[in-house]
């Protein structure tokens, strides 16, 4: 690829931030009020702030030290061993920890999109049984939501098997209809704020059994909502081969990453002066629902079409990354050869058709519950599964350190401070991951589909090499 072809820092930058600004936004507002009192957000993004910059720096570092692995953590973890087995076993599970990872984080995408689109057909949010199967309730809402989420789900698998051009225009719009969308609700909520409506700035929140949380329980619950809203960070690093260069991918990096977190604090705050919270607890689209509070159905309908154009975007953006992971990994010898196969459009097909097959199945969640249910179940399984990248090129970073490795020209004190940073990352994502097992549920299907995994790769193996 010809360098005037190669992605720079402002491509790479708003590819960041285009993958980091998805579903989360939409739905981020509803999930912190459920679980936390205004002080506890506030303290919770900051954790997430810094935990996800040491992260940040870490795959930037990287992008630098070694520009030679250009495929991500999977990159990271074969280079992690010297041994040909181990290199190939850690590249794999790299690979189908972010697969399975997306598999849950596409859907929560879907049903955001199905969350907003009810502001236009209420009926999505019907509560009239349609079938009851002894303790079972299938409500007219949840049958009529799964058609919706399958339809778009096959829609944009349609879309992006057509060649990746016409996608990548259709995501365009989306995302310049995003940038006009909050710039939109940041002004019109900073002259409508109304303290009072926040409630008091610290108060115990109670949850589904009725157990009191305190200011430390409020963050730890918060910290895995708020960590939800930077998955995609390492966008840039995932398209290390058509950058520029590796210091083009920090800096985009970075930037990214303090665009995104201006733009998510001020709104999840803003959110909170704008309705009560018993009915933001409740919304499924909380943005709309904000803003229709301020300036009447219209302002709402306004809201909902441009977050209906965005997430359809991020629809197409995160199903096109979820099957390039596994196609890629296919070319290198590390999964499934019969993923190497793309279809006359360039697109890898097979892998974007399994990846498909997959999300739908998590689809089937919104047949047990509203939208808000479903949603926060896949994001939370999604999150604790993504954190399996975070903890590979930490790790990786701190070899490097340790060892000099790509450090000849660097003086010791640079090597500690990397070796510093790459601590803090592990020590920020196993905090999440201790976070995430208060809910043993959603741990376990995290922890399920990871060992997956190591069940399957004996039958995904088919030889080869990693480059």
């Amino acid at each position: 690829m010809s360098q005037k072809k190669k992605m720079g820092f402002f491509i790479l930058t708003a590819l960041v931030i285009g993958n980091m600004i998805g579903s989360g936004i939409f739905m981020l507002p509803r999930q912190m009020a459920e679980v936390a009192s205004p002080l506890a957000i506030l303290l919770a993004w900051s954790i997430t702030g810094l935990g996800v910059l040491m992260i940040a720096l870490v795959f930037g570092n990287l992008a630098v030290r070694r520009p030679d692995l250009t495929s991500g953590a999977q990159s990271h973890a074969y280079a992690l061993f010297k041994n040909q087995n181990a290199k190939q076993m850690a590249g794999f599970i790299a690979v189908w920890s972010y697969w399975v990872a997306n598999w849950a984080g596409n859907v929560s995408i879907i049903t955001s999109f199905a969350g907003y689109l009810s502001v236009f057909f209420p009926i999505l949010n019907s509560t009239d049984t349609l079938v009851q199967i002894g303790g079972y309730k299938l409500a007219e809402g949840q049958l009529i939501t799964f058609f919706v989420c399958s339809l778009l789900l096959w829609g944009v698998a349609f879309i992006i098997s057509r060649g990746v051009s016409a996608a990548g225009k259709i995501n365009l719009i989306a995302t310049i209809a995003k940038v006009v969308g909050f710039f939109l609700f940041i002004i019109i909520a900073v002259f409508a704020f109304q303290s009072a409506k926040m409630g008091a700035f610290y108060h115990p929140v109670y949850d589904a059994d009725g157990l009191k949380n305190g200011l430390l329980s409020q963050v730890n619950k918060a910290a895995i909502v708020t960590l939800w809203a930077f998955i995609g960070i390492e966008s840039a690093m995932m398209f290390a081969g058509r950058a520029k260069s590796g210091r083009t991918i920090q800096a985009a990096t970075i930037s990214g990453l303090a665009i995104s977190v201006l733009l998510y604090i001020s709104i999840s705050v803003l959110t909170l002066g704008l309705i009560p919270k018993e009915q933001l607890l409740g919304s499924a689209s909380p943005l709309a629902d904000a803003l229709n509070s301020v300036i009447g159905s219209g302002g709402s309908a306004i809201m909902a079409v441009l977050a209906l154009i965005c997430l359809f975007g991020s629809t197409i953006g995160w199903i096109m990354l979820s099957s390039e992971a596994p196609h890629q990994a296919a070319k290198n010898g590390l999964f499934l050869p019969y993923l190497k196969k793309v279809n006359q459009n360039g697109t890898p097909v097979r892998a974007l058709v399994l990846t498909c097959v997959a999300s739908q199945l998590f689809i089937l969640s919104t047949l047990s519950g509203s939208i808000a249910v479903a949603y926060d179940f896949v994001v939370k399984v999604s999150t604790l599964a993504f954190l399996v990248q975070y903890f590979i090129s930490p790790i990786f970073q701190m070899k490097l350190a340790l060892t000099g490795l790509g450090y000849e020209h660097s003086s010791r004190t640079k090597r500690i401070v990397d070796g510093i940073i790459a601590l803090l990352a592990l020590i920020y994502s196993a905090w999440i991951i201790k976070s995430g097992t208060e809910n043993l549920i959603v741990f376990g299907l995290s922890l399920g589909l990871f060992l997956l995994g190591f069940i399957l790769y004996p039958l995904m193996k088919r030889g080869g090499t990693s480059s």
